[in-house]
């Protein structure tokens, strides 16, 4: 069975979709209908905006969104059996597998991106990386910190957890995650603590935006960050997709439940290799390559 993956915000690239743009006419037409639809020029900064523009949520988002979704729906074998996405990443899956519309899914990106941005200026706070420690052990140390907000944010593979949260909670947590045996904990380059109570100005904006969207049946069954479990039901879905700011992105559990469920082959769509990495860690013996 093959499953079929979207990366999030950080696989971004200068240059990224320009290829494409230039060898495929379907690729072509998607890539202008994103500009019409978004009233900027998105293509221009993913295909000469600076390291810096990229960065910035507000085009990271959308930009990802489109290039992985422009590779699905111009990829002849594009057959899933099964999608999932990391983080924005489950909006391209949702597109790719017919629940939103092209226009509709990237509308949404860029709402999440913008409603996502504003959140972040509202309070400081950020994200670390936290590795070679086990996830209940993470959790123990988040949950011993009362005095600030740090949760788990991103369970991206074993030995791997990233967690987010007020700047001091941050830093407290490093302390007490070193002192707990972690090997290393990495402040992350982000603008604010993603999947995690300070998003809750955005998940409230996002809600509003995706109650008035269309979701559809998917052709396959979606598995979703905040369970990792597969669904197809568009209700449900929809309450997951709202849920996903402010809970902890499930990977490694996603990952390992396609494969439970019979996951033979791993294809990556999107830019760069993010999730080939975090894949083999998981499920060392699974194929995994990128579109």
């Amino acid at each position: 069975m093959n499953a079929y993956v979207f990366p999030g915000q950080g696989s971004q690239f200068r240059g990224m979709g320009q290829d494409l743009y230039q060898n495929s006419e379907a690729a072509r037409q998607l890539f202008d209908q994103a500009n019409e639809v978004l009233d900027y020029n998105l293509t221009s900064i993913m295909f000469e905006g600076t390291d810096e523009d990229l960065k910035q949520t507000i085009y990271t988002q959308p930009a990802v969104f489109l290039h992985g979704v422009v590779l699905a729906l111009t990829t002849d074998s594009f057959a899933p059996d099964m999608v999932a996405g990391h983080s924005l990443g489950e909006l391209s899956a949702l597109t790719a597998a017919g629940v939103l519309s092209f226009e509709d899914g990237l509308r949404l990106a860029s709402i999440r991106a913008t409603a996502m941005q504003r959140a972040c200026e509202l309070a400081p706070s950020t994200m670390a990386a936290v590795l070679g420690l086990a996830d209940t052990a993470i959790e123990e140390v988040c949950a011993g910190i009362t005095e600030e907000i740090v949760v788990p944010a991103n369970y991206n593979c074993p030995g791997q957890v990233v967690i987010s949260g007020s700047v001091t909670g941050i830093q407290l947590a490093e302390e007490r995650l070193k002192a707990a045996g972690a090997k290393r904990v990495v402040q992350l380059a982000v603008s604010g603590a993603f999947h995690s109570p300070f998003m809750e100005p955005a998940r409230a904006e996002f809600a509003e935006a995706v109650q008035t969207m269309t979701f559809n049946i998917p052709r396959c069954p979606v598995y979703q960050n905040v369970n990792a479990q597969p669904t197809t039901d568009p209700q449900e879905i929809k309450a997951n997709l709202i849920a996903q700011l402010t809970s902890p992105v499930r990977w490694t559990q996603s990952v390992e439940r396609m494969v439970a469920d019979g996951a033979t082959n791993f294809f990556e769509c999107g830019p760069g290799k993010v999730l080939q990495g975090l894949i083999k860690k998981i499920s060392p013996t699974t194929p995994v390559a990128g579109i």
